[in-house]
């Protein structure tokens, strides 16, 4: 999962290399925490968080097909 959002994480910004994501594993959920540089926040959210409720969509039927639950959070 965490190479499914940096790989979509990094095509969506100016700057690839400041991309990071981190795992925080829990019992059934985990939790994904997206790291962009300040200026491509607004690129991996998206008109209206359409890019963001895209990668959680994704992200969700991939956690569903293995049978867990990720959570997707874009921090600052």
């Amino acid at each position: 999962m965490k190479d499914l959002i940096t790989y979509i994480a990094k095509a969506l910004v100016d700057n690839p290399d400041e991309v990071n994501v981190s795992e925080v594993t829990g019992t059934q959920t985990s939790v994904l925490e997206l790291k962009v540089a300040k200026e491509d926040l607004g690129k991996v959210i998206g008109k209206q968080g359409r890019s963001a409720r895209a990668m959680r969509t994704i992200l969700s039927a991939a956690s569903a097909k293995l049978k867990k639950r990720t959570v997707l959070e874009i921090v600052e």
